[in-house]
């Protein structure tokens, strides 16, 4: 039997292309993946009270799939479209809420913290990611020509959003406490950015830390790679509940960098309450300690999940 095959809608987000190829990748589907682009001032308004239509999204979609993956606002109604267009000819998976009728999806993808209910629906502790363990093994040494210390933190930052604005003077705190936490103690410091990394917080960590440190400027998705699998201790910026996931595959303490929100974000909170709870992180302070948590794979448990529910479908 040859492979089923999957269409995968995004925004375009690291995010959410981690989430929808991660699991792609774990059903073991050949797929495409194609960014959602909106007509006019359908995007801006919310999926619950759009119409159902093809005149709503700019992309022009073939029938060549079974299996509809989507992740964001905008690539809710596509995903119905097809769903409504093929009927039971496809499943469609949709991760995170869609904020429309549940019953619109095959499958729900929700983290936990979204307390979301339903028969279709379910949950993963934090974002489900593409990263494997291979993936990491196999990129290991792609940094190791600039280490010089034997201790190595990695820092991974995100970047400006509706929550979080990065304000200069909450930076140079975050920076502060890299500094005295762990460089003045002999580690050698990792900076990965991100897609949402602007420009001047790259050239900030240039300025700040010394020659020393390795200072990934580029998006370079192998020294992401090879950092979570050198370091031994890991710092996420507080805004990227995604990459905080991901790091948590690696069963290493994570330190969040806290920042104070610009609007209500009690989903984050949640988030970072259910991760303390599962012994994952700790809030970035003042001092360094070391801890063991059980490693999350989500993906695979949810994917496996899914297999078994896709085998009452018939796909020919």
């Amino acid at each position: 039997m040859s492979k089923l095959k999957g269409l995968l809608l995004t925004e375009g987000m690291h995010g959410m292309i981690s989430q929808v190829e991660g699991l792609a990748k774990a059903l073991d589907i050949e797929f495409i993946h194609q960014k959602i682009e909106l007509n006019n001032f359908w995007r801006l308004i919310p999926p619950k009270i759009t119409p159902i239509q093809s005149f709503v999204f700019k992309n022009k979609i073939e029938r060549n799939f079974d299996i509809v993956i989507s992740c964001g606002r905008k690539s809710v109604i596509p995903s119905i479209y097809l769903k409504k267009k093929f009927k039971n000819k496809i499943v469609n998976i949709h991760i995170q809420d869609p904020k429309v009728s549940l019953d619109k999806f095959d499958f729900i993808v929700a983290p936990e913290h979204d307390e979301l209910k339903g028969e279709n629906v379910i949950t993963s502790k934090g974002a489900i990611h593409y990263l494997r363990n291979n993936e990491l093994n196999e990129n290991e040494n792609y940094l190791k020509h600039k280490i010089n210390k034997k201790k190595l933190v990695t820092f991974i930052v995100g970047g400006p959003n509706k929550y979080y604005d990065y304000k200069n003077t909450i930076l140079d705190q975050i920076f502060l406490k890299i500094k005295n936490n762990f460089i003045s103690k002999d580690y050698q410091l990792i900076f990965i950015p991100s897609m949402r990394t602007p420009q001047n917080i790259i050239d900030k960590a240039k300025n700040y830390f010394d020659e020393k440190q390795i200072i990934i400027t580029d998006i370079d998705k192998r020294a992401y790679l090879s950092s979570l699998k050198l370091a031994d201790h890991i710092i996420v910026t507080c805004d990227s509940t995604s990459m905080i996931s991901e790091a948590a595959m690696t069963g290493k303490p994570i330190y969040v960098a806290q920042m104070p929100s610009i609007k209500r974000n009690d989903r984050f909170k949640k988030f970072f309450e259910l991760f303390k709870s599962l012994n994952i992180i700790k809030d970035l302070e003042n001092s360094v300690e070391d801890w063991n948590y059980e490693k999350l794979n989500e993906t695979d448990r949810i994917s496996g999940y899914i297999k078994e529910k896709l085998k009452k479908y018939d796909f020919s």
